[in-house]
């Protein structure tokens, strides 16, 4: 459960920032284009080159990053089963160790004398 949570706000996180990558280019590209045709008198074809450039560079920046951000995820997916297969791994060995010191066997013995 606490993992699904953990991967759905990672998601989100991934989508946000992937539509923030790709509206940034795009606004400096508008801000750019009001101010230079309001201030510096620039012809108003200027908005339709800077708007798409700007998209073009979004969309470079937004794919690069999702591209990154999934490479992470499955790097961090890889290392979390490799440290949970060693968890086990471990436990596997305690069981083994214990059954063949007869731990295990000795603590059966005295509980079930406790009850008698």
């Amino acid at each position: 459960m606490y993992r699904k949570i953990i991967s759905a706000f990672q998601m989100l996180n991934i989508l946000l920032q992937s539509l923030y990558s790709l509206a940034l280019p795009i606004g400096v590209g508008a801000l750019i284009s009001f101010l230079t045709t309001r201030y510096l008198s620039a012809p108003k074809w200027i908005w339709a080159v800077l708007l798409t450039v700007g998209t073009f560079i979004g969309l470079y920046s937004m794919i690069k990053y999702i591209l990154s951000a999934t490479e992470a995820l499955d790097r961090l997916k890889k290392e979390r089963e490799e440290s949970d297969a060693e968890r086990r791994a471990k436990e596997e060995r305690r069981a083994r160790l214990s059954s063949e010191l007869g731990l295990g066997e000795e603590s059966e013995d005295e509980s079930e004398g406790e009850d008698n």
